[in-house]
Parts: structure tokens; sequence; C-alpha cells
């Protein structure tokens, strides 16, 4: 089974992005459902959002609650909430998502 991750980066302050919430879910013949749920350590990661477990092949979102940071942070956004569709077609692969986020902008890719 799949294994994914994230990262993200504040890209106005030039460092990671601590303590940002983030959900994964996957998509079904009925909506969504969550496979697991982090915040990043302080170096902006979440390594393991599926703690152990793996994804099978088909849609997923990333949802990052980037409104609660930002107010943490004393900053206001413009996106309260940021989420990444995308799909997985390896049913071995390792998927990083990153995160790059200003509070007017943000950009994802996948990574390594």
């Amino acid at each position: 089974m799949s294994t994914i991750s994230t990262h993200v980066l504040d890209t106005a302050r030039g460092s990671p992005a601590n303590g940002v919430r983030v959900t994964l879910e996957a998509q079904a013949a009925d909506g969504w459902v969550r496979l697991g749920f982090a915040s990043t350590d302080a170096d902006g990661r979440a390594p393991d959002l599926l703690h152990g477990e793996g994804m099978e092949p088909g849609v997923h979102r990333l949802t990052f609650d980037t409104g609660s940071w930002f107010r943490q942070h004393g900053t206001s956004g413009f996106y309260p909430e940021v989420t990444v569709l995308f799909e997985i077609t390896e049913a071995d692969g390792h998927y990083h998502v990153p995160l790059l986020l200003s509070p007017f902008g943000y950009s994802t890719y996948r990574g390594s």
C-alpha cells in the first residue's frame, strides 16, 4: 500500500509552518472517508499521515487548516483552508505533497 507525507513552508516568512492541521481523506462512492490527521511539526512536516497504515489507489485529498494557523500567527490570510486533490495510481508508491503557503497565495506539487 502507498504512504503519504506533507511539508508546509511559510514562504512569506521563509520558514517551516509549525502546527498546521492536516486531514487526509479518500474518495468513496458516497462521499469522503477520513484516513488520517496530523499537525505539522517544528520542521513543518507531517511525515506519516496514515500512522503506519497504507492507502489504496484512487482519488484522495489533503485539507490544510490554514485559517487557524494564520490567526495563531497574527496574520490575516485570504485562504482559510487549502484543499489539494490528487490521485494515487501506484499501489506501493510513496507520495509527498508539499504546500508552499503565504497569506495571499499557495502552491503545491508532487515531491519525493
